[in-house]
C-alpha cells in the first residue's frame, strides 16, 4: 500500500501504565507529517490511529490513512482514495474520521474538494469495518440535505437511538446555509436541522475579530475586502447520556447545544428544534474541534490561544493544554486509552489567509495529552453484522 511522500511520520506511541503517564497538559509528540496536511483524527479501541488528509490543494495522494509502524498508509486501500476514481463510490475529500462505539470506522466525506462545491454523488458517509478492512457501507445524501454549497465537517453518533442509531453531522459551509444533518443509521435517511439557524452561523467581523500568532486572523472577500471567515457550525460533540449536541461555529466564541430527540423528531418543524436551542456560553476562545467524555466534560480547541480547553460537568472552564506548538489545534479525540488526541496543523497560515504566500512550516503534528478520561459510548446494543 502507498504511503505519503516524504511522510511521516515522528514516534508511535506505546500505551503508559499507571505513573508511566504523561503528567497532565503535557503533549506528547504522536506523529509528524511532512507531505499533505492532516485535519482529523480518531483511535480505535484497539489502539490503531487514523487520520485524514482534505483536498484543499495540497498534494494529496490518498485522503484517509492509517499510521503504521510510523508511517501514514493509504486505508482501507489505494483504489477507494482514487482522485479520479468515481465519486459514488472513491472517496473525493475527507474532512473527518471517527470511530464509533461499535469500533467501526466512519469516514465523512466532503464530497466538496477545495470548497469548490459538492461533486454529484461525492457527499457521503463511509463505514468501514476495521476487523476486515474494508468498507461494508455507504451512506450518500439526497439534495435538499446536502446542499451545493454544503461542506460536511464533523460528526458523533448515538447508537441506542432508533433500530441501528443516530449519526449528527455539522455542515460547516462558507458560502451557503449552516446547519445539523441527522442520518438513520437503519434506513439510511437524512434531514437538515437548524437549517441557517443563527447560532449555526459565523460571526461578523463586528462580532468576532480572532486573533491568531497575535494577528488577526482574517479571509479576503470576492469585492477586495476582508473579514472574518466564513465557516459556520463546525465543532460538535455528544453529551454523555446523549440528552445534548454541542456545536459551534469556527467564527465564534461561544458554545451551544440543541436537544437530540429534537433532532431526531422529524414531526417536529424547524422552529421547534430551534427552541431547544441553549447557548452555553462564552468558550473563552474560538474553536475548530469539540469533543465529550463519558464523565460530562466538553472539550473544545481554542485555536486563538494555542490550546485546549475543557468544561467540566459544573460549567467551569479550565485549561487542559497550553504550547505555542499548537498552531491551529483541529480535530479532537477522546480515545480508550485515557489520552486525548489532537492534530495541529497551521490552518491560518494557509495561502488563502495570506495574499496567496503559503506560511505553514512542516511537518504537522499529532500530539495527544493525557486526560485520565475515557469516550462516550452510547450504545447498549450487540454490534450488528455487516452484510
Amino acid at each position: 500500500m502507498a504511503t505519503h511522500p516524504q511522510t511521516i511520520i515522528g514516534k508511535t506511541a506505546t500505551p503508559h501504565a499507571g505513573a508511566a503517564h504523561q503528567p497532565l497538559g503535557e503533549l506528547e509528540v504522536i506523529a509528524e507529517f511532512h507531505g499533505a496536511m492532516p485535519t482529523g483524527v480518531t483511535v480505535s479501541h484497539q489502539g490503531r490511529i487514523f487520520v485524514n488528509f482534505p483536498r484543499w490543494g495540497d498534494d494529496v495522494p490518498f485522503t484517509v490513512a492509517e499510521v503504521r509502524d510510523g508511517h501514514a498508509t493509504a486505508y482501507p486501500d489505494e483504489a477507494i482514495n482514487r482522485v479520479d476514481g468515481d465519486p459514488a463510490i472513491c472517496f473525493v475529500s475527507v474532512q473527518s474520521v471517527v470511530v464509533d462505539p461499535h469500533d467501526r470506522l466512519w469516514i465523512v466525506d466532503t464530497g466538496n474538494p477545495g470548497f469548490a462545491g459538492v461533486v454529484a454523488g461525492g457527499a457521503k458517509i463511509v463505514c468501514v469495518d476495521l476487523a476486515k478492512d474494508r468498507a461494508v457501507r455507504s451512506i450518500a445524501f439526497p439534495p435538499n440535505v446536502v446542499l451545493p454549497t454544503s461542506y460536511l465537517n464533523d460528526v458523533r453518533f448515538d447508537l441506542d437511538r432508533g433500530a441501528e442509531g443516530m449519526a449528527f453531522i455539522t455542515d460547516s459551509s462558507n458560502s451557503g446555509p449552516n446547519g445539523i444533518l441527522v442520518v438513520d443509521l437503519a434506513s439510511g435517511q437524512s434531514w437538515r436541522r437548524l437549517h441557517d439557524h443563527p447560532t449555526t452561523k459565523a460571526l461578523s467581523l463586528r462580532d468576532f475579530r480572532p486573533l491568531v500568532e497575535g494577528r488577526p486572523f482574517l479571509e479576503p472577500g470576492p469585492d477586495g475586502t476582508v473579514g472574518t471567515t466564513k465557516v459556520g457550525a463546525d465543532g460538535i460533540a455528544i453529551s454523555a447520556d446523549g440528552a445534548r449536541l454541542y456545536y459551534c461555529p469556527l467564527a465564534s466564541r461561544r458554545l451551544y447545544s440543541v436537544d437530540t430527540n429534537a433532532l431526531a423528531d422529524r414531526a417536529l418543524d424547524d422552529a421547534a428544534v430551534g427552541r431547544t436551542v441553549r447557548d452555553e456560553g462564552d468558550k473563552g476562545g474560538a474553536a475548530d474541534g469539540l469533543e465529550s467524555d463519558a464523565a460530562g466534560n466538553v472539550y473544545a480547541t481554542n485555536y486563538e490561544q494555542d490550546a485546549i480547553t475543557r468544561r467540566r460537568s459544573d460549567g467551569q472552564w479550565e485549561t487542559v493544554a497550553h504550547d505555542p506548538r499548537l498552531l491551529w489545534p483541529d480535530t479532537l479525540c477522546v480515545a480508550g486509552d485515557g489520552y486525548l488526541y489532537v492534530i495541529a496543523n497551521q490552518i491560518h497560515r494557509m495561502a488563502l489567509f495570506h495574499n496567496g504566500q503559503d506560511l505553514r512550516r512542516k511537518p504537522y503534528i499529532l500530539f495527544r495529552v493525557w486526560i485520565d478520561a475515557k469516550p462516550v459510548r452510547l450504545s447498549r446494543r450487540s454490534v450488528p453484522q455487516a452484510s
